[in-house]
């Protein structure tokens, strides 16, 4: 009898420093090879290693691995796969960083999925065990997501923090200049089936005392969204995902959004200044009375909020900084981020500021000269230093201790006992990282091997 054709799927991690813990707050379960394990026939013998926590085996005997690859763990990717390489081993990648730049991906992978592989992993199987590979797999259109349910068997014995990622839907409707879901997805949304979303929620319920809904934008179908609540609100969870601002200003969307156990959401601001959010396409942040009535909107609801800033649009200046900071103090958001930012490749940003010769690296995120939230661009106002300072200074004040404890003691913080309870836990945890993932590498620090390409 034949033995079972062997499949390993791995989660890079975006680098490492030699003899430092990985950053715990990236240790989340990794949704994509779950997703992979749960489309692979029940035949093919399924390993999984997470590279953020474990050492890979890179020795054990396999006939294929398989990893989702960003932009971001690219270059770590592309380690991994050069080991696999020399050792004979086939590595075929998929995810977003192979959508946006296919060209390069496949330079370090024996096959590329472009786009989704619920509608090529099975392809992808077949020909393997064939032994007839295609370099390229890619899918036509957007898949139906019915029955697209992690296997989450793979995650057994590994620690991940206590939070339950489900993924509702997948894509955005919005354009954002600086967006690559938006650029892999073309602009659309695919939901997956309400019952299908239900069971996994009953099933991982007695494990999980708060879900985050990975989605891309939870609204982007307002309708939708709201069938979705109706249906969510008799399982009495908690949960958290990111939405688009323009839902705030839908007041039973806010009602429903609020009953079926939401509590709180991710909403990218960007910036104050309405002429950046023009030049990113994000203008109807400021419809129907802008920032202040969609907060008031949401205060009303007992909404907690987690909002983005991004600078380095042509508008921004040190002041803008100090802005935004003041901004969210006085609105005692839960947790906020101030981020550079970044053009990655196939975004309409990124072919801007090539275009106005204002890149400072050929690929930032392959150089060895880049680390992570150093700054790949010439902003207009002030240096690519002095971007990045600024970004951790105005970390650093919004989660001092002083504004750490006035914020924990807004109503709408403290209004349910487990949210306001680890209020001090997730700010304590962006405190103590203000500056911590700055320099960070990407790849690993201590891999001394050359990258490998793939045959052509």
């Amino acid at each position: 009898m034949s033995r079972p054709f062997r499949l390993t799927l791995i989660h890079p991690c975006i680098g490492r420093r030699p003899g430092q813990q990985y950053i715990k707050t990236w240790q989340m379960e990794p949704l994509p090879p779950a997703l992979i394990a749960a489309l692979t026939p029940n035949d093919v013998e399924v390993r999984f290693y997470d590279d953020r926590m474990e050492e890979l085996p890179f020795d054990e005997p396999t006939d294929l691995v398989a990893m989702s690859i960003e932009t971001y763990t690219a270059r770590r990717c592309y380690q991994i796969a050069s080991e696999y390489r020399r050792r004979g081993v086939p590595v075929v990648m998929g995810g977003f960083h192979a959508s946006l730049i296919p060209e390069e991906v496949e330079q370090y992978a024996e096959s590329i999925v472009i786009g989704e592989a619920e509608a090529v992993w099975q392809e992808v199987i077949d020909d393997y065990r064939a032994g007839t590979p295609k370099k390229r797999y890619q899918g036509v259109g957007r898949p139906a997501l019915d029955g697209s349910r992690p296997d989450r068997s793979i995650f057994k014995g590994k620690r991940y923090l206590p939070i339950g990622l489900v993924e509702a839907g997948r894509g955005c409707h919005f354009r954002c200049e600086f967006c690559a879901v938006q650029t892999v997805f073309n602009r659309s949304q695919t939901r997956r089936p309400t019952g299908d979303i239900l069971d996994e929620l009953r099933a991982l319920k007695g494990s999980k005392k708060l879900f985050f809904f990975v989605d891309d934008n939870i609204t982007s179908n307002l309708k939708q969204a709201k069938e979705f609540f109706r249906a969510l609100k008799p399982l009495g969870i908690r949960w958290v995902s990111q939405s688009s601002i323009n839902a705030a200003h839908d007041e039973e969307f806010l009602i429903l959004l609020k009953e079926s156990g939401c509590q709180g959401v991710l909403i990218g601001f960007e910036s104050l200044n309405p002429e950046n959010l023009k030049k990113m396409d994000k203008g109807f942040n400021t419809m129907k009375g802008g920032y202040e009535v969609a907060l008031a909107n949401l205060r009303k609801h007992g909404i907690r909020l987690y909002v983005t800033f991004v600078f380095g649009y042509d508008e921004d200046t040190a002041a803008s900084f100090d802005e935004s900071v003041e901004f969210a103090q006085r609105h005692a958001f839960y947790i906020t981020a101030f981020n550079h930012l970044t053009p990655f490749p196939g975004t309409a940003l990124y072919s801007r500021l090539k275009d106005e010769g204002r890149l400072l690296y050929d690929a930032w995120w392959l150089d060895p000269a880049y680390s992570y939230n150093k700054i790949p661009f010439q902003p207009k106002n002030m240096g690519p230093d002095e971007l990045q300072r600024l970004c951790v200074d105005a970390r650093s004040r919004f989660y001092s201790r002083r504004s750490i404890l006035k914020r924990s003691l807004d109503p709408v913080n403290r209004s349910d006992f487990f949210m306001w309870r680890n209020f001090y836990l997730i700010n304590g945890m962006h405190r103590a990282e203000v500056s911590l993932r700055d320099h960070y590498p990407l790849g690993d620090a201590a891999w001394r091997g050359e990258l490998l390409p793939a045959a052509r």
